[in-house]
């Protein structure tokens, strides 16, 4: 009975090469080659072929960009009065109401003014005996200067009557001095306010004893209103450069207008201008102190408060613009990803300038109308292929780039 023997083709390339083989080696040579053989015959699938991934795109924008600088800033009384008496004595009433507007020359306190008065009364006593005493040579003169010419009396008689009548005048000048102290003193019983303006909480009680050294209140002009703010030596010097050939740099017409953001974040409705700045430059801060005023109607800035100044210092020509969420910072550098005309990805370092709201200024690294990746960065990498949606260009800035704050 003849049986059939299936071979499977590894198996039988094996048995030649066993067959075939004489040598030591063989056996091994022939089982490589059978595995070689039956991996030949496993085909590798091809590797599977990924889309492009989606990112979203936005245009490098090119405009003229104000760059501001914001600052904190501290309010004060454009003019801020003590009220201090100028004389000694006891208060006796208070005319005014704690808060409320006065003007110059409305009475704030009330000092004891009897003993003044007494004061007063005994100059005035005084100034009517030197007034007779001058009464009295006078008529010694006119009486004894015709006989004095007959030679009726001594001449030296005569020179008596006229010392005794100048000297008669100075006590009436003395006199007269002391009635006008007296009338000084006995004003200055009435504390006036010295200024228009606000009027601050009394200082001390009524029935004390005040002195001139005694701070009664304080009165602040805050119509307008005063406000400082430090800014930078290199801020400084954008404000002023603006301004050559002014021997004040910061006194011209194109003072830089100020803008106010209160403490809970609005925006004051009027806008302030530069007074002056200060003399010198702190040398431990490196800054300069500003000063502006603002226009206060209804006085609701108040001395005291705090707030910030915004106030455009540069004005940057033909900026280039691109979205802050398209930068990506990475150990002090910035990075963004660039897609082409073959929409290949090209990752490119940047140097940034200031913010303009959402956007951020791009001094070098980036040409106008180039495609940046604001979206899907993470996906990417140099020379990726990617599908892009361009984003629709960004409304118009209603702020300035902010410069620096302190």
């Amino acid at each position: 009975m003849n049986t059939k023997v299936t071979v499977v083709p590894g198996e039988e390339a094996l048995m030649k090469w066993s067959r075939f083989s004489l040598s030591p080696v063989a056996p091994s040579l022939a089982l490589l080659a059978a595995v070689a053989l039956l991996l030949g015959g496993c085909e590798k699938a091809p590797p599977m072929a990924f889309p492009p991934p989606d990112v979203s795109v936005a245009r490098v924008i090119q405009k003229d960009v104000p760059i501001s600088g914001d600052w904190v800033a501290t309010l004060d009384g454009y003019t801020n009065a003590q009220i201090q008496p100028q004389v000694a004595g006891y208060l006796v009433k208070q005319n005014y109401r704690e808060g409320s507007q006065v003007h110059k020359g409305d009475v704030l306190f009330q000092i004891d003014p009897r003993p003044f008065q007494a004061v007063l009364d005994q100059a005035k006593g005084q100034l009517a005996q030197a007034n007779a005493q001058l009464g009295l040579a006078t008529l010694n003169v006119n009486r004894d200067t015709p006989v004095a010419k007959l030679h009726a009396i001594a001449q030296s008689q005569l020179d008596t009557d006229i010392q005794a009548k100048l000297s008669a005048e100075a006590g009436v000048q003395a006199a007269q001095a002391s009635v006008e102290q007296a009338e000084l003193n006995m004003g200055f019983t009435e504390v006036r306010s010295l200024i228009d303006g606000i009027a601050g909480i009394a200082q001390t009680q009524i029935g004390n004893l005040v002195s001139p050294t005694t701070v009664l209140t304080t009165v602040s002009q805050v119509n307008p209103i005063k406000v400082y703010f430090p800014i930078s030596e290199q801020e400084y010097m954008r404000i002023a450069g603006k301004i050559p050939g002014s021997v004040d740099l910061l006194a011209s017409n194109n003072t830089v207008p100020l803008t106010l953001v209160l403490s809970n974040g609005s925006e004051y409705s009027q806008k302030g201008t530069i007074i002056f700045a200060d003399r010198q430059v702190d040398s431990q801060t490196g800054t300069i102190r500003i000063v502006g005023s603002f226009a206060n109607p209804g006085n609701i800035l108040r001395p005291g408060q705090f707030g910030r100044i915004r106030a455009v210092t540069e004005n940057l020509h033909n900026a280039l613009l691109v979205p802050q969420r398209a930068v990506t910072e990475l150990q002090g550098s910035y990075q963004v990803a660039v897609v082409g005309a073959d929409n290949k990805v090209n990752i490119r370092t940047i140097k940034v300038g200031d913010r303009v709201g959402s956007l951020w200024v791009v001094r070098e690294g980036l040409k106008a109308d180039e495609r940046v990746i604001t979206e899907g960065v993470m996906k990417v990498g140099e020379g990726a292929p990617v599908k892009p949606s361009e984003e629709a260009a960004p409304p118009p800035q209603a702020t300035a780039a902010t410069g620096g704050t302190n």
